[in-house]
């Protein structure tokens, strides 16, 4: 059972997200909170799986209490679940360590598969944030540029390291990448962690976008 804690000052709004997460039979809220420095406060009393954290709340914002447990509880993923979905936000909750963007507006599935995929150590973005992410992608002195300046980052990674980071991109979970290699899932932990560091990025989602731009994920034609 995936353990999760979740803020929002709505209760309402807190109500049927728990509600549709108990309808999934596979997590349970074991915390609530209804601003920012409480969910901090929580999430280091109740050490959950995932942190669901809405963006604007009162005492202390989602994004600033995302890189506050990002830095003081690491064994919680973040993920944001929010209305809002400005490129600034979205920048920001991925800058702060965020794994996860969610839209309140989005289908009750996809929640319930972005808690599990954070959960799982992966990485998931609300489609609609996907496509802005992906729009990003050719600004920054454009899509080739970006391309070549991917490309030279992961020639500094071994081989086994750049099959590793294709393969999160694919937004594959660590257990789902020992799978695939046939490796056991500390292995798997050990490359992802040391392709973070090469690549110099935060989180696994950041890197996805290098393993994207670098073409090492394979895309639909």
């Amino acid at each position: 059972m995936i353990r999760v804690l979740l803020a929002d000052d709505e209760a309402m709004v807190r109500a049927g997200v728990r509600a549709i997460l108990a309808s999934g039979g596979e997590s349970e809220v074991v915390a609530e909170a209804g601003d920012g420095r409480e969910a901090v406060e929580l999430a280091r009393a109740h050490r959950p799986d995932v942190a669901l954290l809405d963006i604007r709340m009162p005492r202390l914002d989602g994004l600033a209490a995302a890189e506050e447990l990002v830095r003081t509880v690491p064994g919680t993923a973040v993920a944001m679940l929010t209305t809002f979905s400005e490129h600034s936000y979205v920048a920001r909750a991925l800058a702060a360590g965020a794994t996860g963007f969610l839209l309140k507006s989005g289908d009750p599935y996809e929640l319930m598969a972005g808690v599990r995929a954070v959960a799982d150590g992966a990485a998931f973005l609300s489609p609609k944030v996907a496509r802005y992410v992906v729009e990003d992608l050719g600004r920054d002195g454009g899509r080739f540029a970006r391309e070549e300046r991917a490309r030279a980052r992961v020639a500094l990674l071994s081989p086994r390291e750049r099959e590793v980071l294709g393969l999160v991109g694919a937004g594959l979970s660590n257990p789902e990448i020992a799978a695939r290699l046939h490796l056991v899932e500390g292995t798997v932990k050990a490359y992802v962690s040391a392709v973070l560091d090469r690549l110099e990025v935060r989180n696994r989602v950041l890197a996805a976008i290098v393993a994207y731009e670098a073409g090492l994920v394979e895309t639909d034609a």
